[in-house]
C-alpha cells in the first residue's frame, strides 16, 4: 500500500502539490480565525470578573432558561440587529457572546462588529463547552 502511494506522488506531482497547498492554507485559516475572536471559558471569566465584560447570550429563550452564565444578557440571534441599542452604553466593554456550541456566534460578531462593538469575542465551544469545564450555570 506505502508502494502505492509513492507510486501516486511520482505520478502526479502537481495534484499533490495542489492538495498540500490547499490543506497548508485551510490550516492556517482555522488556526488565524479560532486565535482572533475567541476566548476561552477561563479567559472569559477573567474577562468578568477584571473588566466586567458583558456575556450575550444570543440563544432562543427556552434554551436560555434551561441554563446560562449569570449575568448574561439574551437576545436571541435573529433578534440582534434590532435590539443592538440595547447593548449601546456596553461599547466600550468586552462582550462575550455565547451561543449552543460555539459556531453560530460568528454571525453575531459581525453584526455587532457593524454596529461598533470593537470589543466583541466569542466564547470557543459555547455553552456546551463552559458547562464541560464545569462551570455554573443559572436556571429560571
Amino acid at each position: 500500500m506505502i508502494d502505492q502511494l509513492f507510486e501516486f506522488v511520482q505520478n502526479h506531482p502537481l495534484l499533490v502539490g495542489a492538495f498540500l497547498l490547499v490543506l497548508t492554507a485551510w490550516i492556517a485559516y482555522e488556526v488565524r480565525n479560532s486565535a482572533a475572536s475567541g476566548v476561552t471559558s477561563s479567559q472569559a471569566t477573567q474577562l468578568i470578573n477584571r473588566e466586567d465584560a458583558v456575556v450575550l447570550d444570543i440563544r432562543e429563550a427556552g434554551d436560555f432558561k434551561a441554563g446560562h452564565i449569570a449575568g448574561a444578557r439574551n437576545i436571541p440571534q435573529s433578534k440582534l440587529e434590532g435590539r443592538l441599542n440595547e447593548l449601546d452604553k456596553f461599547k466600550d466593554k468586552p462582550i462575550i457572546v455565547a451561543c449552543k456550541h460555539g459556531q453560530s456566534s460568528g454571525i453575531a460578531l459581525a453584526k455587532l462588529a457593524k454596529g461598533g462593538f470593537e470589543r466583541a469575542v466569542k466564547l470557543k465551544g459555547g455553552m456546551a463547552q463552559w458547562q464541560a469545564d464545569g462551570l455554573p450555570v443559572v436556571k429560571k
